[in-house]
Parts: C-alpha cells; sequence; structure tokens
C-alpha cells in the first residue's frame, strides 16, 4: 500500500472513530437532558452530534478525497465546539463565548466541503 493511501485510510478510520464517539455522546446526552433543567439547550447540542456523526462517515467514506475528508474534519470539529457551548450553557450556566457560533460555522463549511467532495468525487483522489 502507498504511504499516501495508508495516510488516507488511518486519517478516515480516525475520523469514523472520533464520529462514532460523538454518536455516543449525542444518545448519553439526550438522555440526560429528559432530566435536567436547560434540557432544551442540551437536546440541541445532542441532535447536533447525532446528525453530524453519519455526516462525518459518510463524507470520509463514499468520498474518498481530500474534500471528503476536510468535510468530515469539519462536521467533528464544528460538532465539538457547538456542542461544547451548548452543553457548557444548558448544564452550567457558563458562556464559552463565541465557541457554539464558531461550531455551527464549521458544521455549515462541512456540509459545503462535502457538496464540493460529491461534485469533484473521481477527479482529485488524493
Amino acid at each position: 500500500m502507498a504511504a499516501n493511501a495508508l495516510a488516507s485510510n488511518l486519517g478516515g478510520r480516525i475520523v469514523c472513530m472520533l464520529a462514532a464517539l460523538h454518536g455516543l455522546s449525542g444518545v448519553a446526552f439526550s438522555a440526560i437532558a429528559s432530566h435536567v433543567a436547560g434540557g432544551d439547550t442540551v437536546m440541541t447540542a445532542a441532535i447536533m452530534q447525532l446528525v453530524h456523526a453519519p455526516a462525518a462517515i459518510v463524507a470520509v467514506q463514499v468520498f474518498d478525497t481530500r474534500a471528503g475528508l476536510a468535510a468530515a474534519l469539519a462536521f467533528v470539529a464544528g460538532s465539538l465546539a457547538f456542542a461544547a457551548g451548548l452543553y457548557a450553557s444548558g448544564l452550567g450556566g457558563t458562556s464559552l463565548g463565541p465557541v457554539a457560533p464558531v461550531g455551527g460555522m464549521l458544521l455549515m463549511l462541512g456540509w459545503l466541503l462535502l457538496a464540493v467532495a460529491a461534485i469533484t468525487n473521481g477527479r482529485n483522489r488524493s
């Protein structure tokens, strides 16, 4: 296996593992949301993690390109930042400043990169 292919595969597996952990976290926090004050905010964060975890896996597994990997990384980083901001607010009453909005922007970037990966799939494999 070529060095680039091995590195790409390893990166994809790491992103899939991180996405799976986001899915796990989303399920756990959705259960927590039904038992705490601020549950609506916590549930919003959990839903965002649950939506973007499979999107990251699709991005890296279906679109084996730089754009696909970039989209997956944006989904993972964005959902982490977005959810962390909302969890801090919903569970601790603490603001993390612009963390949630930056996470939201990364999530939107992920969707844009996924669209790019879909359009260019097969033309720029790396």
